[in-house]
């Protein structure tokens, strides 16, 4: 049987898609991957805990909850859901293939959402069944504004503009913020470094890197050893955010869509739409601007849109 939509992924971009898409009567398909990327079904926000900043919940979310609550509107309106991961497609002619491990299938237009993994650095202490989302996160503009964090001494690993970015925001919330590099040099753009090196509370500690991060119950502490001396300092802090990078979850379509230097899928400006015809992706696979929850449903809406327009005008 050929699906209208098949929708690949499990976060606020896949569900909103499929809620949207389910309501048009298209019986969306949904895979949302057997830990993908290392991460549970929902992605980026599972791995979350506090999320105040989605409309509609005055007094907070945790991640795992929201996510729980997007499936289940996802199912409401008859969103078929496989805990699969699709790991192979064929673009190059519709309906297009896809595969998992337990089934394969066609779909008339497929909607990519697959989200984008944060890279971090392997580092005592700030592994999942360590202090991870207890002070140690991948996300600043996510997390940076929590009471934990208020008026406290933090800590950005990285030397690029998301690294820039990130400690300036952090720096309205705690007392000082140290930005961690492990090299001389930043890679972060002239303006970027400038913002960063005229606020107050921000510290650089180049040629530096973190050893460990430690604390009971949340981060404490976070010891940093300067590279050239190879003096080690521990320093009170109350948090460590990772600001090296994402990795767009991509590797599966094997290059049969258009994808930016860092393998971020190219889409039409305006729309979800990507170098191959009925083929739209959404939220952060997508975006490495914003990477937010609610732009991630934005996108999705707009997938689902633009999938059931597609399929009207192809008489699927």
């Amino acid at each position: 049987m050929t699906e209208q939509v098949v929708i690949i992924g499990s976060g606020p971009a896949a569900h909103t898609a499929a809620i949207y898409a389910a309501r048009a009567n298209l019986q969306p398909l949904l895979f949302e991957g057997f830990l993908a990327g290392g991460i549970a079904a929902g992605g980026q926000l599972t791995t979350t805990t506090d999320v105040e900043n989605f409309p509609g919940f005055p007094e907070g979310i945790m991640g795992p909850e929201l996510c729980e609550r997007f499936r289940a509107q996802s199912t409401r309106f008859g969103t078929r859901i496989f805990t699969e991961t699709v790991n192979k497609v064929d673009l190059s002619r519709r309906p297009f293939r896809y595969w998992t491990d337990e089934q394969e299938g066609e779909a008339r237009a497929l909607i990519i959402a697959t989200g984008a993994t944060a890279k971090r650095d392997d580092i005592p202490g700030t592994r999942d069944s360590e202090l991870w989302q207890k002070g140690v996160s991948a996300c600043a503009v996510c997390d940076g504004a929590l009471p934990m964090f208020r008026k406290k001494t933090l800590f950005v690993v990285g030397g690029g503009d998301s690294a820039m970015e990130e400690a300036n925001f952090l720096s309205k919330f705690g007392s000082k913020v140290y930005i961690v590099h492990r090299r001389d040099e930043l890679r972060a753009s002239m303006i970027m470094q400038q913002r960063a090196r005229a606020n107050p509370k921000i510290e650089f500690l180049l040629s530096h890197r973190v050893l460990e991060v430690g604390g009971t119950n949340g981060v404490e502490w976070v010891k940093v050893q300067d590279q050239k001396t190879d003096q080690p300092r521990q320093i009170e802090a109350a948090g460590l955010f990772f600001a090296i990078g994402h990795v767009p979850n991509t590797r599966f379509l094997a290059g049969q869509l258009a994808t930016d230097p860092q393998g971020y899928i190219v889409t039409t400006p305006g729309t979800t739409h990507t170098s191959v015809e009925g083929v739209f992706a959404a939220g952060d696979v997508q975006d490495k601007k914003y990477r937010q929850a609610i732009t991630a449903a934005g996108t999705g809406c707009m997938a689902a849109l633009e999938a059931e327009h597609f399929l009207a005008s192809h008489h699927a």
